[in-house]
């Protein structure tokens, strides 16, 4: 059941007015053709009972709320009050004997709307009588803007006028109670109406549902395209050029998707087939042993994460394909879809930052070796990935400097410069593309001298900025200090002097400021990253795309 949404809330979308009805309005007996069935069921003298069910709606209606002079619906107790006030209209109705306006339009209701309109009886619906009400409001469904037809919006007004003459009647039942009731609405004044008002109600109830119906149709399109070119994709030859471009469309059609219906995510629409392309690309180099070791495990980890999340995605296509009609049209309600949407997202966007972009692709693995290398040296870092102890993020961040450090011309460089990238002169949100790579500043430069110059003084060698390798001892002993903190002096420097403790303590005091500007910089980046480290370190969570469906 579609909902008015009110809001003013600015969206760039499509404004579109309905002008065409699914459902063919009947022609209904015209009212002097009812009244006259009316009229013929001794229409002069009130019964006992029919004064009883008239009385009691003349109470009802005078439990309803006004706001504004209209009666109000929107909150919860003119809400409850306007439910109770038309099922004593549909009551004296029935004791009057009065004909139901024609409903068979509702045979072509939607299933939907046939399980809230079942049969041919009144139904009234508050739901119903409030779109009368809120007549000029807006509809927005998925960003998109649509409004009631003229057509709809002349029923409303009809229905309104009839609701405001059983009212005013209401009104002078209740001011005639005393023994003398010669002037208050006769039998055939509360039954013309009452059958006023059904008539009036019937043709909106049909305007206005078969409008709603198209607005669904439409809103569903998104997802409708989607399960098309899914099923395109299953009928056409793997690995043709056709097959490509299906898929090309399909991850379109995803990404629009998620625009409008990730409300739990950033809902982006720029994730696009090229993330797909290079994880396949590197699937396959893993395949050929093209990248091998540990750095194999790694990059298979990323890749299939991207491909797992599309997969899952044309799974849930493919099941919803048989089940649209229970899709909400406000795709943001249908949690299934939700769920997968995240998902995909989530995949994605790791797929354009850590695959499509070779340099940081390089970077991961290079960072992965190191931590292998440094759980091999340290037994004490394998058991933090396993746990996920909190003390490995503190380890993170400083494993990341040092590898930079060590070698500020490696890989490892462009994953530095992405998390701080104002100490290479460049914004938050500009680019090497754009921009070059741009050079570290003075301070990181500083840095960068300070590891070099420790690592000389523990090595006694003379100072100099070559590379330092993982195989040295002064790097080994940068590493256990890294994991273990500063609180296991023995089992980080063992029986060497005070003074390497010193030049290793000085060292990592800057390590620790900087690791922190590291991941409060971006924050959000930093913790992409962590969590991509992780993954790789510790094998994943692989995604089941034929997980139970949920729409």
């Amino acid at each position: 059941w579609l909902k008015r949404t009110r809001t003013t809330k600015n969206l760039s979308t499509s404004h579109l007015v309905i002008q065409k009805i699914v459902v063919e309005r009947p022609s209904p007996p015209t009212f002097l053709k009812m009244l006259r069935r009316f009229c013929g069921n001794s229409w002069g003298t009130f019964s006992q009972n029919e004064v009883a069910v008239v009385q009691e709606m003349a109470a009802s209606h005078e439990q309803l709320l006004s706001d504004g002079g209209v009666t109000d619906v929107r909150s919860e107790a003119g809400y409850a009050a306007c439910a109770v006030f038309l099922a004593s209209v549909d009551k004296v109705s029935r004791t009057f004997c009065l004909e139901v306006a024609p409903r068979s339009y509702r045979t072509n209701f939607t299933a939907n709307y046939r399980a809230l309109f079942p049969d041919n009886a009144r139904h009234y619906r508050v739901d119903v009588f409030e779109a009368s009400v809120d007549q000029h409001s807006a509809i927005w469904v998925n960003g998109d803007k649509f409004e009631l037809s003229k057509e709809a919006i002349s029923y409303a007004e009809a229905l309104q006028l009839a609701w405001s003459e059983l009212g005013a009647l209401l009104i002078r039942w209740r001011a005639n109670k005393g023994p003398d009731a010669s002037t208050r609405p006769t039998r055939a004044e509360v039954g013309a109406s009452l059958v006023g008002l059904d008539m009036a109600w019937a043709q909106f109830e049909c305007k206005y549902i078969s409008e709603l119906i198209a607005i669904e149709e439409q809103a569903r399109q998104f997802i409708v395209k989607a399960v098309a070119w899914e099923q395109q994709i299953r009928n056409t030859p793997q690995g043709t050029a056709p097959a490509v471009e299906a898929e090309k469309t399909l991850v379109q059609c995803i990404a629009h998707l998620n625009s409008v219906a990730n409300f739990k995510r950033k809902g982006r629409d720029d994730l696009n087939y090229n993330i797909l392309e290079s994880s396949r690309v590197v699937l396959e180099r893993c395949e050929k042993n093209l990248i091998s070791g540990a750095a194999q495990d790694a990059a298979r980890i990323l890749a299939s994460d991207v491909v797992s999340a599309y997969d899952a995605m044309r799974h849930y296509l493919c099941e919803v394909s048989t089940c649209i009609e229970r899709v909400d049209p406000h795709l943001c309600n249908n949690t299934g879809l939700v769920a997968r949407l995240v998902d995909w997202e989530e995949s994605w966007e790791i797929g354009l930052r850590y695959i499509q972009e070779a340099d940081m692709f390089e970077a991961v693995i290079d960072i992965v070796a190191e931590f292998n290398n440094a759980q091999i040296l340290v037994p004490a870092l394998t058991t933090m990935c396993e746990d996920c102890d909190v003390e490995l993020f503190l380890v993170l961040p400083r494993i990341v400097l040092l590898s930079y450090m060590a070698n500020p011309s490696r890989q490892c460089m462009a994953l530095v410069r992405s998390l701080i990238p104002h100490r290479f002169g460049l914004g938050k949100d500009e680019t090497v593309k754009q921009h070059g790579p741009g050079a570290p500043d003075a301070e990181l430069e500083t840095l960068v001298d300070h590891f070099h110059e420790a690592a000389c003084a523990l090595e006694g060698k003379l100072l100099s900025s070559a590379p330092v390798s993982n195989k040295s001892d002064a790097w080994k002993l940068f590493i256990k200090r890294a994991v273990l903190g500063g609180s296991e002096a023995k089992e980080v420097f063992g029986d060497r002097p005070l003074q390497s403790q010193k030049v290793v303590e000085d060292l990592m005091r800057d390590v620790e400021k900087w690791s922190l500007e590291l991941q409060r910089h971006c924050p959000e980046d930093w913790n992409q990253f962590s969590a991509v480290l992780v993954q790789c370190l510790t094998g994943g969570t692989p995604k089941d795309a034929a997980a139970q469906f949920e729409v």
